[in-house]
């Protein structure tokens, strides 16, 4: 179904969240956890002291970080051992340890279409918004479906 002219096309300024929580990337893991877990967020933002977008932690990369030191009791007597290691190094990860360093942006004047495009293609789940180099928001697939829901393409969708 084409937009009409009529329609103003949404953008990624309209949906985002303003100001994301974000974290430093020499904050414990334990830290970041707990951030997620209280603010009810799976993706942060992970900024210098600069202020200078630097990656992004998910809680798919804290899972796979904890989920190593779970696995010992399924191990072989060295396979263990060296688990043991791995639970002491643990202890001291930090988000640059656990984060994605090569983060897919966008800015806040990009369609939202294009931007749910570029999750759809790139396979992540949110998407931090830049302006100026300065990160302004964060856009997420929560977003993008509320979006589609205050415009009524759910129902269109169901319908077809």
């Amino acid at each position: 179904m084409v937009e009409s002219m009529t329609e103003k096309a949404m953008k990624v300024r309209d949906v985002m969240a303003r100001n994301p929580i974000n974290i430093d990337p020499e904050a414990a893991v334990g830290t970041a956890l707990d951030v997620m877990r209280t603010k009810h967020v799976r993706h942060l933002p992970v900024v210098d002291e600069a202020g200078t977008l630097v990656g992004i932690v998910t809680d798919r990369d804290l899972r796979h970080a904890a989920l190593a030191p779970s696995m010992r009791e399924y191990l072989s007597v060295r396979a263990h051992r060296r688990a043991r290691q791995l639970c002491e190094t643990l202890t001291d990860l930090r988000v640059r340890d656990v984060m994605t360093w090569a983060v897919v942006t966008t800015g806040p004047e990009v369609p939202l279409l294009s931007a749910a495009l570029i999750m759809f293609e790139s396979r992540v789940g949110s998407l931090p918004v830049l302006a100026a180099g300065r990160l302004v928001g964060l856009l997420t697939e929560q977003d993008l479906l509320k979006a589609l829901m205050l415009q009524g393409k759910v129902a269109q969708f169901r319908e077809a």
